[in-house]
């Protein structure tokens, strides 16, 4: 192994251990706050949870030994099985984002109805139809042979062997990564920037409100009022610093799978 192999190799180890670590605190806190399990949103989590750990158990060991040993690690069948997770669970990812967002929206822009339209059984829907839109794809893919260990991602993975297929490996590469990412995109942008405006519009409603106040206050002292001007330009600003945090560690997750895929 050269120093850029075992760089690479040793960011894996981290990743697979900070990943491993955070999701298990993450499945921690689910299991001991009654509080969060009560919640339609814990749904959502608990299933992103869940693949997050299964691709860092059932992937991320063999890429690593992909890496070190430059071959094939295990035989076709246990490649083709982990190829198959690997499409499987990083859509079923995406879309579990995309549908917290959609709980977020309903949340925040129909808030005395939100309980009426996202029970349980809302959510149960919701997350069989992500489990039934991430498996059609590695089905289709499976079946028609398009999984197998790529040298160049050192993993088992989305990829065709047979020249003749060219053209319908590219449209259906093309075709999988418009349904989950760039769907999951759409709808994490639509409905993170509807929340925007309703946070937006209650920060003018509670700006009117200080003002008024600070007006009124005519004795009050110039730092106070500083402070008061201060949290409300940090109020305007933390909204839209969130949604720019969730919408980009999506991007920053998800872009690289797509764009070397």
């Amino acid at each position: 192994m050269n120093i850029w192999e075992v760089i690479l190799a040793f960011v894996v180890v981290v990743l697979m251990l900070v990943a491993l670590l955070a999701n298990v605190l993450v499945l921690m806190c689910f299991l001991y706050s009654a509080d969060i399990r009560k919640q339609v949103p814990g749904l959502f989590i608990l299933n992103l949870t869940f693949c997050n750990l299964l691709m860092t158990v059932s992937n991320m060991p063999l890429t690593l030994a992909g890496i070190i040993y430059k071959s094939q690690p295990g035989g076709d069948q246990i490649c083709h099985i982990v190829g198959f997770l690997e499409t499987f669970l990083t859509t079923n990812s995406m879309l579990s984002m995309a549908a917290l967002s959609i709980d977020r929206w309903i949340a925040v822009v129909f808030p005395l109805s939100y309980h009426s339209k996202m029970r349980y059984r809302d959510a149960a829907l919701i997350l069989s139809y992500t489990w039934l839109h991430s498996v059609s794809f590695p089905i289709v893919a499976a079946s028609l042979s398009w999984v197998g260990f790529h040298h160049l991602y050192a993993s088992c993975t989305l990829y065709n062997k047979r020249p003749e297929d060219r053209t319908q490996f590219v449209i259906f590469t093309g075709v999988f990564h418009t349904l989950s990412f760039l769907l999951s995109l759409i709808v994490l942008c639509f409905t993170y920037l509807k929340v925007l405006k309703v946070a937006r519009f209650h920060c003018k409603r509670i700006d009117v409100i200080t003002m008024q106040t600070l007006v009124l206050l005519v004795d009050i002292h110039p730092s106070v009022r500083e402070r008061c001007l201060e949290e409300q330009k940090r109020r305007r600003q933390r909204a839209t610093k969130k949604i720019s945090t969730f919408i980009g560690t999506f991007i920053l997750c998800f872009a690289p799978y797509v764009i070397t895929r």
